[in-house]
């Protein structure tokens, strides 16, 4: 069982930076790729990137390429998005996803689990 809770958002300045924390209370966190996404009212969830299952690989998108960092901890079965240098288009509600297994995907369709979520304002 995976039941994942997001942590950190809030309302900062653009420049600012903010650390997101993601915790699986499930027993499966390692086996899992994980990924953040981020949404806005009226669009699709929009893929952030993910991390391996080991965390010795991360993939972005490239508008955070650079700003955002992706790290894992799987002893603690807790994911971290450390976003630096936000801008106003970064303000979204940000979601970190688990899917089972190595395979990775940029949809969000293909991911098994989901937390609620967690609002970002970034104001110019």
């Amino acid at each position: 069982q995976v039941h994942l809770v997001e942590s950190g958002g809030g309302s900062v300045q653009t420049g600012d930076s903010l650390r997101l924390s993601c915790v699986d209370s499930g027993r499966t966190f390692s086996s899992n790729t994980m990924a953040w996404f981020r949404q806005t009212p009226g669009k699709e969830r929009e893929y952030v990137g993910h991390i391996s299952l080991s965390g010795g690989s991360t993939y972005y998108t490239d508008s955070v390429k650079g700003r955002f960092t992706i790290s894992r901890d799987n002893d603690q079965n807790t994911l971290y998005l450390q976003m630096n240098t936000l801008k106003p288009e970064d303000s979204a509600v940000y979601y970190c996803a688990a899917r089972s297994g190595s395979l990775f995907s940029r949809l969000a369709i293909e991911y098994d689990y989901w937390g609620r979520g967690t609002q970002v304002t970034v104001s110019s």
